[in-house]
């Protein structure tokens, strides 16, 4: 598979056309960056250990009956994914009270919520990526009450088998955000990433009780380099994939 021309640069990856206008190169970037950008450093390895990391999470999930746009890994920091029509939505679910949720709602981090909570906040970097509701995205025609219908269920789903993935090795899913998109046939389907960038992690492994965060807070927080944070996450995902059957290249 040939990589061409460059169509998109984000924060954390770079999107490229192939030779086969069905498949996209995906190049994952070392930088880490927080508060609408306004944060921003490069950590060397970030990059590989994301790539490593999305592509095991999605091939667990594959195996729960939860497909992706992913295709493979084809090096350390690049994947093929399918090409498919994103909706301009983030999709976050909550398990504990953490962060915006917290300050937006006044209260205290950690408390866990009698049950998840399902959020969408509009893709806008001019507007902050504003919280949205259902009418909102309606209204604007983001996406259809059927398009709704599909993606809510199905980030329940992915909750529910990610929650279960991560207490396997020992973790807490705080929260996570997602992304989905119709495939060319009109398949919905779970895309972009799902790393130690886009989720809350808790370390439960020596039962303190006391938050260790193995995430981006690291970073956004001020707390620590986040490469050993992310290092645990991919060694303790491996760990499990193998245990599962599931080749790690």
């Amino acid at each position: 598979m040939e990589k061409l021309e460059k169509l998109y640069e984000g924060k954390a990856k770079q999107l490229y056309a192939t030779d086969d206008p069905e498949i996209l190169w995906v190049e994952y970037k070392n930088t880490a960056t927080a508060g609408d950008g306004e944060k921003k450093e490069d950590f060397t390895g970030k990059g590989r250990l994301n790539n490593l990391i999305t592509t095991i999470i999605f091939d667990l999930l594959k195996a729960r009956g939860i497909d992706s746009h992913l295709v493979k890994r084809v090096n350390d920091t690049a994947q093929l994914v399918r090409k498919i029509d994103m909706f301009p939505l983030e999709i976050v679910l909550r398990n504990t009270a953490a962060g915006h949720f917290c300050s937006r709602l006044g209260v205290e981090e950690g408390l866990p919520l009698k049950e998840p909570v399902l959020e969408y906040f509009l893709k806008n970097d001019d507007l902050h990526d504003p919280f949205v509701n259902d009418d909102d995205l309606v209204a604007l025609g983001v996406c259809t009450r059927e398009d709704l219908a599909e993606i809510a269920p199905l980030a329940r789903k992915i909750n529910e088998a990610l929650i279960d993935i991560f207490a396997k090795i020992d973790v807490k899913l705080v929260d996570f955000k997602i992304e989905m998109g119709r495939a060319s046939d009109g398949t919905l389907l779970l895309a972009d990433e799902i790393t130690p960038d886009s989720c809350r992690l808790w370390d439960q492994r020596d039962h303190s009780g006391k938050v260790e965060h193995l995430d981006k807070d690291l970073f956004r927080r001020g707390l620590g380099s986040i490469i050993p944070a992310y290092e645990e996450i991919e060694s303790r995902l491996t760990e499990l994939a193998k245990s599962e059957g599931i080749e790690v290249a």
